[in-house]
Order: structure tokens, then C-alpha cells, then sequence
């Protein structure tokens, strides 16, 4: 991928994520309501499901609550949070350090021996929210 390819990308999931986040926050929805197309069709929670709650609740300081809802709501809010300001100043200064941190990253996370350790905590996490029947 290039590398304006992927500042585009991220920079508009960045920017979909937090509108979401804000439509979430400010509206009332439906105890009903799911976005989750794995959880609408099977009845059991992905393992990204509760991200957004997670995300709301660090948003009001309840880190512990946010990190037992969901750990990845964590993760997704320090990305929400560091990519665009880091490719914001990578266009700003017309660097490329984080499309360099990203190709490292890509060849790290590509090694079968973290790639395993990343899958298992996934499913880890999976098999948690469906025992917290989220």
C-alpha cells in the first residue's frame, strides 16, 4: 500500500470511528440496537463487540470499566487518538515516519510467532465476551 494510500485510509477510519463514537454518545439508542453483523446473524458477540462502550467509558475516566467491558475499546482509543495526529504532522512536515513505523510494524506482526500470540489473545478476548454476554 502506498503511503498516501494508507494515510487516507486511516485518516478517514480515524474520522468514521470518532463520528461514530459521537453519534453514539449523543443519541439514545435502543436497548436492541446492534451494529454487529456477526452478533445480528448468529445471537453471539464478536470479539470487537463492546468496543464502542468501552471507548465511552474511558472517555468518562472509568478506565477499569472500560478495560473489563473490552480491552481492545483501549487499543482502538490511543489509535483513534495517536494516527492522525502523527500523520497529520507527518503531512504538515512532509516526513514519512509513520508510513516507515507502519511497514516495520507490518513485518513484525507477520512473524508466525506473534502472529500466534496476537490470534490467541482475539480468541481470548472472544470467549470473554461471550461469557459476559455482551
Amino acid at each position: 500500500m502506498t503511503r498516501n494510500k494508507l494515510y487516507s485510509f486511516l485518516l478517514i477510519a480515524c474520522l468514521a470511528g470518532l463520528i461514530y463514537l459521537f453519534y453514539n454518545i449523543h443519541t439514545l439508542q435502543s436497548q436492541t440496537f446492534r451494529v454487529c453483523i456477526i452478533k445480528n446473524v448468529s445471537g453471539y458477540p464478536c470479539p470487537s463487540c463492546g468496543t464502542t462502550r468501552a471507548v465511552t467509558l474511558l472517555l468518562k475516566g472509568k478506565f477499569i470499566e472500560s478495560l473489563v467491558l473490552n480491552p481492545i475499546g483501549i487499543v482502538v482509543a490511543i489509535i483513534m487518538i495517536i494516527f492522525p495526529i502523527w500523520i497529520l504532522i507527518d503531512i504538515i512536515f512532509k516526513k514519512e515516519t509513520f508510513y516507515f513505523w507502519y511497514k516495520k510494524a507490518e513485518g513484525t506482526i507477520r512473524k508466525p510467532w506473534l502472529a500466534s500470540i496476537l490470534i490467541v489473545l482475539v480468541l481470548l478476548n472472544w470467549i470473554l465476551n461471550i461469557y459476559k454476554h455482551l
